[in-house]
């Protein structure tokens, strides 16, 4: 059964590391950036479109570019992941102490 999934292939972070460098040492041996990347995107396997977003990724870490750094992404995701976390345990303490408080009034005699 022939694979219908269009997935593009994965490459390596040595290949990928390897393509952005020889990017960013040649880009100016030509007039864009984009023929170098298109140049070199050809010898790796890849389309330059592919390339083009390994080394703008690239720059933005070097400071470059402006942007926000891997770094910094996976930093905010973090936060965030913690932050839903909180927010999860604040609602479990905010019922947990309104159940008490309920409770409590009913036991009180009247």
């Amino acid at each position: 059964m022939e694979n219908t999934n269009k997935k593009s292939p994965k490459y390596s972070p040595e290949v990928r590391e390897r393509a952005v460098r020889m990017v960013l040492e040649h880009q100016g041996e030509r007039e864009s950036q984009w023929k170098v990347i298109a140049s070199i995107a050809a010898k790796f396997g890849c389309s330059g479109e592919t390339l083009r977003s390994w080394v703008r990724k690239e720059e933005r870490n070097r400071g470059l570019r402006p942007g926000t750094s891997t770094q910094e992404q996976d930093r905010l995701k973090e936060l965030e992941r913690e932050n839903r976390e909180l927010r999860q345990v604040n609602e479990i303490l905010r019922k947990a102490s309104a159940y008490f408080a309920q409770a409590e009034l009913d036991r009180r005699p009247k």
